[in-house]
């Protein structure tokens, strides 16, 4: 691949272990994976609303109570924010209109868990989802494999809504490595017919335990054929776990990307990658 760049646009005050984000409008919404709100930050004028995802949220659960908050997708003016389900109380799925601002339902989605773990072959301590996409018509479900099984596995659900009777797809992927150590899904986005993602080498064989991070890779898949058309690895120190599309121009294609520095402090920086268009 020709030569990338990755910087930092501007940094966010009030947001700690961001997980995922959103660019819509001059706004970013962002989800944090300790916190029990929705961020919504304009660009224009730096100003940073919360909105409650949960009873009684604060910006710093404890890591066993949180819901874990990892993938944020969207889909029209909705929103759907989803927990990594890899413990019991991860597993809340919330939706969100972008246009009043308000919760339009959530669910418990332990039912669809167990059956994708059951056709995924994926025991319940290595399921965890950190990336997800839906196109109106199909959902695509991201495990990261950092568990010991390594289990990178994309579900595509093919039903309108999570709760509708569904067709079930499973792709393993074997994703880079870095050391030794083989880097896992953690976030992913649509843009026209492909799917581009994120992976993270962290050093680690657990879902729940953080590890010692050697780097991250961006990655890109033919929708048609759900194979990888490419990797590059873009950072040997970051851990990225958010990816959103900002602008397409002049034979390049930018992201935004938000880091989980695992920590309690409530700063987060929103870099800019730009990458040749292949």
């Amino acid at each position: 691949m020709e030569k990338f760049t990755l910087e930092i646009l501007f940094q966010i005050i009030g947001i700690g272990s961001a997980s995922g984000l959103f660019f819509n409008n001059d706004s970013l919404y962002i989800i944090g994976d300790n916190s029990g709100f929705l961020y919504e930050y304009n660009m224009q004028n730096q100003q940073l609303n919360q909105h409650p995802l949960i009873d009684n949220p604060t910006q710093n659960i404890p890591k066993n109570l949180k819901p874990d908050f990892e993938s944020l997708t969207h889909h029209n003016d909705t929103l759907y924010v989803f927990g990594s389900a890899s413990t019991e109380n991860r597993n809340k799925m919330v939706v969100f209109d972008i246009k009043s601002k308000t919760i339009l339902q959530k669910n418990n989605l332990v039912d669809l868990y167990a059956v994708m773990q059951n056709f995924g072959s994926i025991k319940p301590e290595d399921f965890n989802l950190e990336g997800a996409v839906f196109d109106g018509e199909n959902w695509y479900l991201f495990n990261r494999g950092n568990g010991i099984s390594n289990k990178n596995t994309i579900f595509t659900i093919h039903a309108k809504s999570l709760g509708d009777e569904f067709a079930l797809v499973a792709t393993n992927y074997k994703l880079p490595k870095i050391k030794g150590v083989r880097s896992s899904f953690t976030d992913a986005i649509l843009v026209e017919d492909k799917i581009y993602f994120l992976s993270t080498a962290e050093d680690t064989k657990s879902t729940y335990d953080d590890g010692e991070i050697l780097g991250s890779f961006i990655g890109r898949i033919d929708l048609k054929t759900m194979k990888i058309d490419f990797t590059q690895k873009i950072t040997s120190t970051n851990k990225f776990e958010g990816l959103t599309f900002y602008k397409k121009e002049n034979n390049k294609i930018e992201f935004l990307l938000c880091e989980d520095n695992d920590t309690e402090l409530l700063e987060t920086k929103i870099f800019k990658l730009t990458l040749p268009i292949k």
